[in-house]
């Protein structure tokens, strides 16, 4: 493999010219700079990444760690985080945790030995990356993502889903319904939690009672959401609209429905949570709460980006707002 020296010596010209033609930091003529180009051609040469980042101190890349899901809500965040980091002249380094805490310090760990410039979280592990791991790269720039599972003293972005769970199911009682039912995710994990709460929230605001067996938890999982909605249609006393606290679960709740031989909207309206791509799509389309995906990846590097500039800046946490839309799973249950 040709080295930069080699090239300086077939051009005639020594190391530092070629790294200015390379880099296209310094003015060098024409005449040089075609020698240069053609030695570069003639030796099929390439410049190290990892020569340049050892000597800029910076590799240009940014890790994330997230967890493994069926959840598509996961792979839209790290196609828009891909994207911004693509806009922004970054790589990406992806690695899952599979949901242990092992894997989620071994790929910390790898991470961290590539020389990462940065590093967003987006994991639902109940503790912490391992402190013993982090201690050996001290003022590592971090964001984390979604929802923060355990203390955390830096940047944080998530949406307010105390509000989403309010908004959808206050548009369930706007349109007539009473006997409201919630599957709710995981309440270990701080969005689930206060998605249930909203719904709480607003039926309290409504004057509306809530019926035990109309609250369900699940995992956030297609086949969490098809088990809970199952419960659901074998009580004596069936809701008349269904809270789903995320998309997936929907889609399993949606399976649950046409095993039992009822149709949605007319038999049973659903709501979701995250607007996934598959919303639109469903039979019939689903109505849901819109995450702002796309800009959560855009917000997560740029905010990662200001803080690798700005170590010791005051940590932020930033909030997304959700908002409805309008599908058609849900009937006007008033006419």
């Amino acid at each position: 493999m040709a080295t930069m020296k080699d090239v300086a010596r077939l051009a005639g010209v020594s190391t530092s010219t070629v790294s200015h033609v390379i880099n296209n930091n310094r003015f060098v003529s024409e005449g040089i700079r075609a020698k240069v180009n053609e030695a570069v051609k003639t030796l099929n040469y390439a410049p190290s990444a990892l020569a340049r980042s050892l000597k800029m101190n910076c590799t240009r890349t940014i890790g994330m760690l997230v967890t493994t899901s069926n959840n598509p809500f996961y792979a839209e965040v790290v196609r828009g985080v891909e994207r911004s980091c693509y806009e922004q002249g970054y790589s990406l380094i992806l690695c899952n945790t599979e949901g242990d805490y092992e894997r989620m310090d071994s790929s910390l760990e790898t991470l961290l030995q590539k020389r990462v410039d940065g590093l967003l979280l987006m994991c639902t592990e109940s503790r912490a990356p391992s402190s013993e791991v982090l201690s050996r790269y001290p003022r590592l720039p971090m964001v984390m993502m979604d929802w923060s599972p355990f203390e955390y003293g830096g940047d944080i972005i998530q949406d307010n889903s105390l509000l989403g769970g309010e908004i959808a199911t206050t548009y369930l009682i706007d349109k007539g319904f009473t006997e409201i039912a919630c599957i709710a995710g995981p309440q270990d994990k701080l969005p689930a939690k206060h998605r249930l709460q909203g719904y709480y929230n607003a039926m309290q605001k409504a004057g509306l009672s809530v019926r035990k067996e109309f609250v369900l938890t699940s995992d956030f999982e297609f086949s969490g959401g098809l088990t809970a909605m199952e419960k659901l249609l074998s009580l004596p006393k069936l809701p008349q609209a269904v809270f789903t606290c995320n998309d997936a679960m929907a889609v399993g709740a949606y399976q649950a429905v046409y095993q039992k031989g009822l149709h949605i909207p007319s038999d049973i309206s659903i709501i979701g949570y995250d607007d996934i791509d598959l919303a639109p799509y469903m039979t019939p389309p689903l109505s849901t709460i819109h995450q702002p995906k796309d800009e959560l990846g855009k917000l997560a590097i740029s905010q990662l980006l200001h803080r690798m500039e700005n170590l010791d800046a005051k940590a932020n946490t930033l909030v997304l707002t959700p908002k409805l839309i309008e599908r058609s799973s849900v009937v006007d249950y008033k006419k």
